[in-house]
């Protein structure tokens, strides 16, 4: 069963109790689909509104097979991964973990008679001689090849990008790849070890009083692009519904230092921050932007959410979340 209707599809998102994975099936939901989402676990943050969820380990074949039958359209989310000190940590266990949930997700949607997976591939995918400086040029998507990916996580995400291609042109099954640059934004992880950038600098920041001090890691000059969670899942869904085929990138073409970004965060925080650089700790590249020409092309449209309004309101629901963790037990 196939249809371009959200109300006839049903639709499986994997890494369910993810980020990404959560905002989207709220995005499905909200437009008809009918959507199963799996992970090893729920979301943390608030209740899913997947119409069935499966707490299952897609590393486990026999999990992929039972959760892609009866379903039209996969967003295949799940991932191990997290932010540059745990990528830059963990490759061994990284480049395992996901390559058994590919190929067995990847595998079983087909065996099942899926119509289309659409694969989260990354930024990491991109050349590292590339990304050297931090006025760097903007990405484009032939520019993954000669490869020089990220160690571990990036390998793995180009590989399965060339997995997804083998799939639809010997096998049939109709695939989209899409490579995220720096996805945030409320209900994310910002704790832990596998938190991004943005919700870390968040959390530093509202933890202190006007004019604390927060630790950066680096020098505060290395660059990337970033894109609010609400113009993400809404350009998986339109790559999903177009006739887009090969990677496509999704991300914003606005280059900023880690130094804006702070300075935004501090801006909507209203505090005054001082920094203290500590340039031994994981930085990743010198510089990655987004080249979106093709996104452009291919969708008809581009991510619209400024990184002021992305960053104040991602701000707002961590600093919330501090205040009722921190907040006294009511007595009585």
């Amino acid at each position: 069963m196939t249809s371009s209707e959200g109300a006839f599809a049903r639709a499986l998102v994997t890494g369910a109790g993810g980020f990404i994975g959560h905002h989207l099936i709220s995005y499905l939901t909200y437009r008809g689909y009918r959507v199963r989402g799996v992970d090893l676990k729920e979301p943390e943050f608030e209740p899913t509104r997947a119409d069935e969820f499966v707490v299952g380990d897609l590393r486990d074949a026999k999990v992929a097979d039972e959760v892609t039958r009866d379903i039209d359209e996969v967003y295949h989310l799940a991932a191990d991964m997290g932010g540059i000190g745990y990528i830059t940590s963990n490759h061994a266990s990284i480049v395992r973990n996901d390559t058994l949930i590919n190929v067995n997700t990847i595998h079983a949607a087909h065996e099942n008679g899926a119509s289309r997976l659409l694969y989260s591939s990354s930024a990491c995918v991109y050349p590292q001689y590339k990304q050297l400086e931090a006025d760097v040029t903007p990405l484009r998507e032939e520019d993954a090849w000669p490869a020089d990916p990220e160690e571990g996580y990036g390998l793995e995400k180009l590989y399965m990008e060339k997995i997804c291609q083998y799939y639809r042109e010997d096998l049939g099954l109709d695939t989209r790849v899409v490579r995220f640059h720096n996805v945030y934004g409320p209900l994310g992880t910002y704790e832990g070890g596998k938190e991004k950038a943005p919700a870390a600098l968040c959390r530093k920041i509202a933890g202190i009083e006007d004019g604390g001090e927060i630790e950066v890691w680096g020098d505060g000059k290395q660059t990337r692009s970033f894109l609010y969670i609400e113009d993400c899942v809404e350009g998986i869904h339109r790559l999903m519904r177009s006739d887009h085929v090969d990677p496509l990138n999704l991300g914003s073409d606005r280059l900023v230092t880690v130094d804006d970004l702070i300075e935004i965060i501090s801006g909507a925080a209203g505090k005054r921050v001082e920094k203290r650089y500590d340039t031994s700790k994981p930085q990743g590249v010198r510089g990655r932007n987004s080249d979106n020409t093709r996104l452009r092309a291919a969708l008809g449209w581009e991510p619209s959410i400024s990184l002021e309004d992305g960053l104040a309101r991602t701000y707002e629901w961590i600093a919330g979340e501090l205040a009722v963790r921190e907040a006294p037990a009511a007595v009585g």
